[in-house]
């Protein structure tokens, strides 16, 4: 710091200090000055520059040479700061607080003071110059990540207006769909059991939309498709730094972007038993905590859970917490199985064909036959694999009438089984067997849904069961 008078609080007339102790005092003063982390301008009545400390020169970037003696309106025209919470401060006699940039492009906030003398004279101007730089940095990324959510989450729901659609022609169904209806409306948390395939994301997305919370965001997230070791950043988000490859300033999780919102967790019973604690806290306490985080953050979210395992069992086997099963299974909603309701069979078919249709520019149908023939199809795969079906006849039939033998199901499967012939009937021993071992792949497939599980139930392999399958449906045919 550059001194090029002595400051008139030092050098008052009638001192009976010496020069050498006034020196030492003056020293001292300078270093206190100096060790400030605030930037100091001080003036004289007048506006002449009588002292700047350290802080100041490095905020500002302006040397003493530049400014000590001058006063402050040839600072100000010669452009060295952009305007002067000094002059404004002895025009108005009051404290002067405004937001400076400087050439070293950091930006402060300043707050100048007239001092008065016995005379109610201004004496001095002192300003206190803060910089603001980091703090406006913190709050500008903090305003766009604020907008970036905002427009990403503006974007989530202008691109999820669905509409559920849900197909309740059968009477289990529509018990289900009044069912969820009651429930929609009140604010508890629900948990949707059912096959794969009965369509729980619809449900759960139909409980959304006749919510309360239908205008904030919806986020649907698969918890058996996450890898373990990225749940729970996926789920509560991570603080800077908190591991390798994470972003540098951080990023929320779907609880804090689902924020008034809805979070469907689906496959719920394939959640690691380690994160379970903490979607209980919260269930519990509506808080969560970043990965690599301290603080609890408050979150406003609406759960909806599902799964199709047998979650009770999971308890008394120890792999799903008992607590967390109770908070979860508040309002329970079994969906049937699509072979329970046959009545949605059809109604579903024209659905997705005139979803098929419209997508490939299509105007084909189903004859009546296909049409009996998907009725008496027993839908392991529920209604994702009718929706699988309809879609793949739709892409490979040749005309525009679809027939049974365009439908890429098994016609063992769908209720076209060979009849019985008895001894007597022209019926040989050969086909016989074949009738009996038909039989049984047929009955172990409608069992246990897939033919893997299927063949090892007969003790033979996925390749032998499909073959058999195939060569005893030709033979009994004939």
């Amino acid at each position: 710091m550059i001194q090029e008078r002595q400051p008139p609080f030092l050098g008052q007339k009638g001192t009976s200090m010496l020069e050498g102790e006034l020196d030492e005092i003056n020293k001292r003063l300078v270093a206190i000055l100096d060790s400030i982390y605030d930037g100091l301008y001080i003036t004289d009545g007048q506006a002449n520059t009588i002292l700047i400390n350290q802080a100041y020169q490095v905020i500002s970037g302006l040397k003493p040479d530049e400014v000590m003696g001058k006063n402050m309106h040839e600072v100000v025209s010669k452009g060295l700061i952009d305007r002067s919470g000094t002059l404004r401060a002895l025009e108005i006699k009051a404290p002067v607080t405004l937001e400076q940039t400087f050439r070293t492009g950091k930006q402060a906030l300043i707050t100048s003071t007239p001092c008065f003398n016995e005379s109610g004279e201004v004496s001095m101007v002192i300003t206190v110059v803060r910089d603001m730089t980091e703090l406006y940095g913190l709050q500008e990324k903090y305003r766009e990540s604020e907008e970036r959510r905002k427009a990403e989450m503006g974007f989530l729901r202008r691109h999820q207006q669905f509409s559920s659609c849900l197909v309740a022609n059968d009477p289990k169904t529509a018990d289900t769909l009044n069912r969820a209806r009651k429930v929609a409306a009140l604010d508890t948390t629900i948990l949707l059991l059912g096959e794969t395939g009965v369509g729980k994301e619809q449900f759960a997305r139909f409980i959304y939309e006749n919510s309360q919370r239908s205008e904030q965001s919806f986020i649907s997230i698969n918890c058996g498709a996450i890898p373990p070791t990225l749940i729970e950043s996926e789920l509560f988000g991570y603080e800077r730094g908190a591991f390798t490859g994470a972003k540098r300033e951080g990023k929320m999780g779907v609880f804090e972007s689902a924020d008034n919102g809805t979070v469907f967790l689906d496959e719920i019973g394939d959640l690691p038993l380690e994160m379970q604690v903490h979607l209980l806290r919260v269930l519990q306490e509506m808080q969560i905590t970043r990965v690599g985080g301290t603080r609890s953050i408050p979150v406003n979210v609406r759960i909806i859970a599902a799964t199709n395992r047998d979650l009770l069992d999971m308890v008394h086997k120890k792999t799903f917490r008992e607590d967390l099963y109770y908070r979860l299974n508040v309002i329970p909603i079994e969906i049937p199985p699509l072979r329970e309701r046959p009545g949605d069979v059809v109604p579903l078919v024209q659905t997705f064909l005139q979803e098929s249709n419209k997508k490939y520019r299509f105007q084909k149908v189903f004859s009546p036959a296909a049409l009996q023939a998907m009725q008496q199809y027993h839908w392991p795969g529920n209604v994702r694999e009718l929706k699988n079906v309809v879609e793949q006849a739709v892409i490979l039939s040749d005309k525009d009438d679809i027939l049974p033998s365009d439908l890429p199901i098994a016609p063992c499967f769908s209720g076209e089984r060979p009849e019985s012939r008895g001894a007597g009937e022209g019926f040989s021993l050969k086909k016989a067997v074949a009738q009996f071992e038909y039989e049984h792949i047929c009955q172990a497939y409608d069992q246990y849904k897939n033919v893997r599980a299927a063949a090892a139930s007969l003790g033979m392999d996925a390749a032998t069961f499909v073959r058999k399958r195939k060569k005893y449906e030709q033979m009994l045919q004939k």
